[in-house]
């Protein structure tokens, strides 16, 4: 997982910078073995040609969630929720500039200690790794 932030609009460009982090940290310099979707809302910055073509150049296939699909849109608003409850809620914010310097130790929490209902009670670092040791 990775994530961008910035004071103003996201735009595709800042789209392509986080679709080549994730990436990268998931699968390292070769990318995914083969293609594998990514999930996204109807955005602008998502939908755009730049960041679609991109995507398809990183091993990804776009994909967005239907419009008004609470379904879809459920999966985004839970890890919101998260952080704004066990991050953002307990640390110091004075001002924007200290949450933008926490975020990362959030996202990185989150990613390899923070149990996951869903995920058997276990990060999603460890989740993927368990998967990998049984297939």
């Amino acid at each position: 997982m990775s994530w961008v932030a910035a004071t103003k609009g996201i735009d595709a460009g800042l789209v392509g910078d986080l679709m080549m982090q994730a990436t990268e940290y998931r699968f390292g310099d070769a990318g995914p073995p083969s293609e594998i979707e990514w999930l996204s809302d109807n955005g602008n910055c998502y939908t755009a040609a730049e960041a679609r073509y991109f995507a398809k150049l990183l091993g990804l296939k776009p994909v967005t969630m239907p419009v008004s699909s609470p379904q879809s849109n459920g999966m985004e608003e839970s890890l919101v929720k998260t952080i704004k409850r066990d991050y953002a809620s307990l640390a110091a914010r004075p001002d924007a500039t200290m949450v933008m310097q926490q975020r990362g130790s959030w996202f990185k929490h989150y990613n390899t200690k923070h149990p996951h209902s869903a995920l058997k009670y276990l990060p999603p670092q460890r989740f993927r790794e368990q998967q990998a040791l049984t297939q």
